[in-house]
C-alpha cells in the first residue's frame, strides 16, 4: 500500500516504544493517527508529541483484552476521520518463567492481550475497512519469540507463535475479497522498549493477590529489561515497518538473523530434532 499524506493510521500500544514511533512516523508522513494505550499518560505524552509534529491526531484509553475497548476504539476512529487506511495492533506483555511455575492468571494476562487483542481488532475494524472500499493494510505486532523457541518464556512465546499463525490466516483471508486490504506481521527481535515492565499494567482481574514472584520470573524478566535496553531502537523498526507496508512484505523481521534462524529451525524439523535455541539480537 502506497502510503499517503491525508490518510489514517490506528496504532495500539501507542503510548511508549514500537507503539509510539509507529505514530510518530505516521504522523511524519502527513497521516491522521489515533493513538491507542492502556496507559493514560503516556498516551497523552503521545498525542501531545504527535500535535508538535502538526499532525491530526486523538487518542483513546484501550486496554486489547476488552473487546468492548477496542470496538469503542474503532468507533472513535471511524467517527472522527471516517476510515483507517493502516491499523498496527502493537500492544503486547511478557511473562516470563517456567511454564509450570507461571499461575493461570499469568496464562490469561498474556494470551489475553497478545492474542484476544488481535482478534478483538480483526472483528472490529476489518469489515469497516473492507466496506470503506479504501486502500488498507494490518501490522499485528509478532516477535522473533512467534517463530523459535526457547527456555523461560513460555506464555511469551505461544502467544507470539498465535499472532504470527493468525496474521498468515488473516492475509489469507483478505486475500480471497479482492479488495485492497492486506496484512503483515512484525517480527522483531530485541528493541528498546518497556516490555520487560509490562506488569506495571497488568489487569485487576489478572492479579495473583498474595503471591510472590518466583525465582525463575525475577531472572528472566531482568534480563529481558537489561537486553531490551541494548536493543534496536523503535524509530529504526518504524522505518522498517513503512518501508514493508509500500513494499507490500508480509514478513517484517528487524534483524538480518532472521534468516539463519529460520533456516535452522526448518534444519530441526527436517531432521525431527528439538529446536536450537533462539539468538537475542
Amino acid at each position: 500500500m502506497k502510503i499517503e499524506a491525508g490518510m489514517v493510521a490506528v496504532i495500539t500500544g501507542a503510548g511508549s516504544g514500537i507503539g509510539r514511533a509507529l505514530a510518530e512516523k505516521a504522523a511524519q508522513s502527513g497521516m491522521r493517527v489515533v493513538a491507542a494505550d492502556i496507559e493514560q499518560p503516556r498516551l497523552d505524552d503521545t498525542v501531545a508529541a504527535l500535535g508538535q509534529i502538526g499532525a491530526q491526531a486523538i487518542g483513546v484509553r484501550t486496554d486489547v483484552s476488552v473487546e468492548d475497548d477496542v470496538t469503542r476504539l474503532a468507533d472513535a476512529s471511524f467517527a472522527e476521520f471516517g476510515q483507517v487506511n493502516l491499523l498496527c495492533n502493537n500492544a503486547g506483555v511478557f511473562s516470563g518463567g517456567l511454564m509450570w511455575e507461571r499461575t493461570m492468571a499469568d496464562w490469561k494476562w498474556v494470551m489475553g492481550v497478545n492474542v484476544d487483542g488481535l482478534i478483538h481488532s480483526v472483528r472490529a475494524f476489518v469489515p469497516r475497512m473492507l466496506d470503506a472500499e479504501t486502500p488498507g493494510h494490518i501490522v499485528n505486532t509478532a516477535s522473533m519469540g512467534g517463530l523459535v523457541t526457547g527456555a523461560y518464556s513460555g506464555p511469551y512465546f505461544t502467544s507470539k507463535f498465535a499472532a504470527v499463525g493468525l496474521t498468515d490466516c488473516l492475509a489469507q483471508d483478505l486475500r480471497t475479497t479482492g479488495k485492497n486490504v492486506s496484512a503483515s506481521v512484525l517480527v522483531p527481535s530485541l528493541i528498546n522498549t518497556n516490555i520487560g515492565t509490562s506488569g506495571r499494567n497488568r489487569q485487576e482481574r489478572w492479579i495473583d493477590r498474595g503471591r510472590e514472584a518466583t525465582p525463575d520470573a525475577e531472572f528472566v524478566e531482568a534480563m529481558l529489561a537489561d537486553s531490551t535496553a541494548a536493543g534496536m531502537d523503535p524509530n529504526e523498526v518504524a522505518d522498517l515497518v513503512f518501508d514493508a507496508v509500500e513494499a507490500g512484505n508480509f514478513w517484517i523481521p528487524t534483524q538480518p538473523s532472521y534468516h539463519d534462524q529460520i533456516r535452522a529451525r526448518h534444519e530441526d524439523m527436517q531432521s525431527l530434532q528439538l529446536p536450537t535455541p533462539p539468538t537475542l539480537d
